[in-house]
């Protein structure tokens, strides 16, 4: 779960695993400093990019249904708040402790879900992730599409050594994405996610740049600008 910050989102795995095959498509290398602005990486399927305020109100409509917030700490619960959520990331991002990318489904210019990475110790050697998608786009491919792109810029342009993801146990669907992008499930965290007045178990589940470098099947970003 994404460490809570004024204005932030706090987020839970909840994106629908797909059976779609990986596409893997020729490796191109990424020149971009991020913590001036984040790079656009391009899919089959999707562009992932920095988040901006006109993707508010979609982001809005998306992630506040109850199917989505169900795994994910409270969101923003107006337009305004997802407008500062957005600020918020800028500032983090020019900070050099964390990543947000918005996921653009191809034919579309608004993002539809996000893809967050928060450095746990200076220099971003130990991460946790974090993803939130609008219902609509679960089960055809995105998510799996956007985590691994997101997976190869944290570890080959931000350096990432540890990334780790907190899922609550009775997400199925989470815990099967995670597991499809080769998480190691290390532990159970006992009664770690609050929800409605509810403590929920959680499991870590971590990925290693030595793991994720040996991979057969990966996705690696295509720089688009």
């Amino acid at each position: 779960m994404i460490h809570q910050e004024p204005n932030s989102i706090a987020l839970n795995m909840m994106i629908a695993p797909s059976a779609a095959t990986l596409a893997v498509p020729q490796p191109e290398t990424i020149s971009s400093d991020w913590r001036d602005l984040l790079p656009l990486l391009g899919g089959e399927s999707i562009t992932l990019r920095e988040l901006q305020l006109s993707d508010a109100p979609t982001l809005f409509a998306m992630l506040s249904t109850e199917e989505v917030s169900c795994f994910i700490s409270p969101p923003p619960t107006t337009l305004e708040g997802y407008e500062r959520f957005i600020e918020w990331t800028h500032r983090k991002r020019a900070a050099g402790e964390l990543v947000c990318f918005g996921i653009v489904p191809k034919g579309m210019t608004e993002a539809v879900g996000i893809i967050q990475v928060r450095s746990l110790e200076k220099g971003f050697g130990t991460a946790e992730w974090g993803f939130a998608l609008g219902s609509p786009f679960w089960g055809n491919g995105m998510f799996i599409e956007g985590a691994q792109m997101v997976l190869d810029f944290a570890f080959e342009q931000i350096g990432v050594h540890r990334m780790e993801a907190r899922c609550a146990v009775h997400n199925g669907r989470g815990n099967g994405a995670l597991q499809k992008l080769g998480a190691v499930r290390e532990v159970r965290l006992r009664k770690s996610f609050l929800k409605n007045g509810i403590h929920y178990d959680q499991f870590l589940a971590v990925i290693l740049d030595s793991d994720w470098a040996l991979r057969d099947v990966r996705f690696t970003p295509r720089l688009v600008s």
